[in-house]
């Protein structure tokens, strides 16, 4: 069974989720704090994490982060601010998605089980280009053999762009290619991401040769990208 772990200091709100997605089939378990939640992730396997923003021990943003560093399970933060540079902030230190409350149970659903489903893949699906190795299978990005921390939305978006190699990619395209993907995509996130993906796979990320910026068109991915 598929297990979510939210972490949320709203009890009325938790109680809907750990309910509405139970009924949806998912084991669910509620932490109200930043440290209880953090354990629990340490003593038990979760497939997804729904995390919100405004915590009574911890920023969320911080969570993020920290939980980032040593773990690739997707998230989804929450939050009730509205803030549009707070979604862009979380994109950029990891967060898979970004749902702003208050919320429909129905989207929060929807958004769970697109994150869940970039995570799989066909077996033994492999595309290299040059020292780049992208195994859609194990959802794993290599560069000369060391694996590159990719978040989930980040593995489809490249997939994406390598999918298409040597073709002119707008963002509107990326976006139509990877909304099965996400229930929802903006211009400035698809940057956010181009540029965690650069920070990852790039040997000099302020000189890309992989991933190329074409100005007011979009983006290339280089077929030949390992040429002096």
């Amino acid at each position: 069974m598929t297990a979510i772990l939210i972490i949320d200091d709203d009890e009325r709100l938790a109680a809907m989720v750990v309910d509405y997605l139970g009924a949806a089939g998912f084991r669910v378990v509620a932490s109200a704090t930043a440290f209880d939640g953090q354990q629990r992730l340490k003593r038990e396997p979760f497939d997804a994490l729904v995390l919100d923003l405004m915590l009574p021990d911890a920023d969320g943003l911080e969570v993020c982060r920290r939980i980032r560093a040593t773990s690739d399970v997707p998230i989804l933060m929450l939050t009730a601010r509205g803030d549009a540079m707070d979604r862009v902030v979380g994109l950029e230190i990891g967060a898979d998605d970004y749902l702003p409350k208050p919320f429909e149970p129905r989207e929060l659903l929807a958004r769970l089980r697109a994150i869940l489903r970039r995570k799989q893949a066909p077996p033994h699906d492999l595309t290299r280009f040059g020292r780049l190795e992208i195994d859609r299978g194990a959802r794993r990005v290599t560069v000369d053999g060391a694996e590159r921390a990719l978040t989930s939305y980040q593995f489809a978006l490249l997939d994406a762009l390598a999918g298409h190699a040597g073709r002119v990619m707008s963002r509107d395209a990326l976006m139509d290619l990877t909304k099965g993907e996400t229930p929802e995509a903006f211009d400035r996130s698809v940057d956010v991401h181009i540029s965690r993906i650069r920070a990852a796979i790039e040997d000099d990320p302020k000189k890309p040769r992989r991933i190329i910026t074409v100005r007011g068109a979009g983006y290339v991915f280089a077929k030949d990208q390992d040429r002096a």
